[in-house]
């Protein structure tokens, strides 16, 4: 499994950005459960979230993904969507796509920016190689209900990880 890259800016807080088509279901969705999930850890990361499309911005989080939210305790009501802008590149340490089509967009924009490197899978990320968050728009209570249990079960192994990360210690070179 892939490290995950490291902080660009070691004083500050390290920045996750989760990234769907339309900003409405699944990257807002994620973003709540990671943002839950590193607050538990004690990590200073700042994680946010975007679409690559245009189409819903300044929307609310759809109502199914919200209404799931909600049956779970997380609180999804002061989202709005947002597009992806490709200058956020240069100050995301992390760029995780829901899925491979989204994944693609993403790195195509973060070529021109020479930043392919921080732009992975979700479940890359999770440590679950290949594994795509579906997109449950349209879909009813299940498809929500089943794109949240995937989601639970990968943010706190995406906290581990940069748990992981941030606290190694920077190796020191010895001395002349």
């Amino acid at each position: 499994m892939p490290e995950l890259p490291p902080p660009r800016d070691p004083s500050g807080p390290y920045r996750v950005c989760l990234v769907c088509l339309g900003n409405i279901c699944r990257s807002p969705m994620a973003e709540v459960v990671l943002r839950a999930a590193v607050a538990e850890a004690g990590l200073d990361v700042a994680v946010d979230s975007a679409g690559t499309g245009d189409w819903h911005i300044g929307d609310p989080m759809y109502a199914r993904a919200r209404a799931e939210l909600t049956r779970r305790g997380y609180d999804g009501s002061a989202h709005r969507a947002r597009q992806f802008d490709p200058s956020w590149l240069a100050g995301r340490d992390l760029v995780l796509a829901m899925d491979a089509s989204n994944l693609a967009s993403l790195r195509r924009l973060a070529a021109r920016a020479g930043a392919v490197d921080r732009v992975r899978l979700f479940g890359d990320a999770a440590g679950m190689p290949g594994t795509e968050v579906p997109d449950p728009y349209g879909g009813d209570e299940a498809h929500f209900a089943r794109v949240l249990d995937m989601l639970e079960a990968a943010a706190p192994r995406i906290a581990e990880r940069l748990s992981a990360l941030l606290s190694d210690e920077p190796k020191s070179s010895p001395s002349r």
